[in-house]
C-alpha cells in the first residue's frame, strides 16, 4: 500500500461553562473527554486531530480553557476551527500553542488539510466571506502538487432534513466554483449536523461527522435527537491521492 496520513476528525463538543450542566439530557464534557481518550487509546500514531466547530456551546474563556486542558493531555496536533456557536477571536486566544492551535493550513508531504470558517455572525447557518474564499484560491494556487482536504463547519450540500438544510452555507456554489478548478481537491469534511453522512459532488468526497455529544435523527422534518452514540471519524490519506473513511462510535 502506498504511504498514508491519518486524520481524525471530531466535532460539535458543545462544552458548557457550568460544571456537570447537561445539554439534551448529555454531559457533553464527559462525552468529550470519552470520546478523546477512546481516539488515543485505539491510534498511537495521529497526524492530525481536526476539531470542526461548536467547540463550545458557553463561547466563555472557562469554556475554552476545558477544551485546550483535555486536548493538551496529549501530544496530537490538533487544529480547531470555529462554528456558529464559537467566538472566534477568543477562541484563538486560548487555544493555541505549536502542536495545539486554529491555524488555517496543514501542509504534509503529499497533502494539505485547509480549513475554513463558515461562520455568519448572528446567524445558525453558514457562509464563507470573500476574504475566506479568496484566502483558499490563494493556497490551491499555490500548492498544485498536494492533494487537499477542506474541512469547515457547515454542510455544503443538503442532508435531506428539511429543518437542517435551512442552514447549509448559503453560497457553497462559490466554494464549488473555487474548488473544481482544483481536481486534486478530494475531501470535504464537516460537523454540524450531528450525524453521519457520506456523498459525492462533483467528484468530490462530502464527508458529514457525528457529534462528541448527541446526535440529530437523519431525515428528519423538525429538529429531533437519535439515539446514536458519540462518534468520531478517521481518514486515511494516501500518497497517491486516495483516501479511506471510517465512522466509530464510543
Amino acid at each position: 500500500m502506498p504511504s498514508s496520513i491519518t486524520i481524525i476528525q471530531i466535532t460539535d463538543l458543545h462544552i458548557l461553562a457550568e460544571p456537570n450542566k447537561t445539554m439534551a439530557g448529555v454531559d457533553t464534557e464527559k462525552t468529550f473527554q470519552q470520546v478523546i481518550e477512546h481516539i488515543h487509546k485505539i491510534y498511537k500514531s495521529i497526524d492530525l486531530l481536526l476539531v470542526t466547530g461548536d467547540l463550545a456551546q458557553d463561547p466563555c474563556r472557562l469554556s475554552y480553557q476545558k477544551i485546550f486542558e483535555t486536548l493538551k493531555k496529549y501530544p496530537t496536533r490538533t487544529v480547531c476551527l470555529p462554528g456558529n456557536h464559537d467566538d472566534f477571536n477568543l477562541m484563538q486566544q486560548i487555544i493555541a500553542n505549536k502542536h495545539i492551535n486554529c491555524e488555517q493550513q496543514v501542509q504534509f508531504k503529499n497533502w494539505q488539510i485547509i480549513s475554513l470558517n463558515s461562520k455568519k455572525h448572528g446567524a445558525t447557518g453558514g457562509f464563507i466571506n470573500s476574504s475566506e474564499l479568496k484566502s483558499l484560491a490563494e493556497m490551491l494556487k499555490s500548492t498544485p502538487s498536494l492533494y487537499t482536504l477542506i474541512a469547515m463547519h457547515h454542510h455544503p450540500i443538503p442532508t435531506n432534513s428539511k429543518w437542517m438544510d435551512t442552514m447549509t452555507i448559503e453560497n457553497s456554489h462559490e466554494l464549488f466554483t473555487i474548488i473544481n478548478q482544483y481536481p486534486k481537491v478530494k475531501v470535504l469534511c464537516y460537523g454540524h449536523i450531528h450525524q453521519e453522512t457520506e456523498s459525492l459532488k462533483d467528484n468530490k468526497l462530502i464527508l458529514g461527522t457525528p457529534s462528541t455529544c448527541f446526535q440529530f435523527k437523519p431525515l428528519s422534518i423538525d429538529y429531533a435527537i437519535d439515539n446514536n452514540k458519540p462518534g468520531y471519524r478517521v481518514l486515511t490519506l494516501y500518497a497517491n491521492g486516495s483516501v479511506k473513511s471510517s465512522v466509530f462510535r464510543v
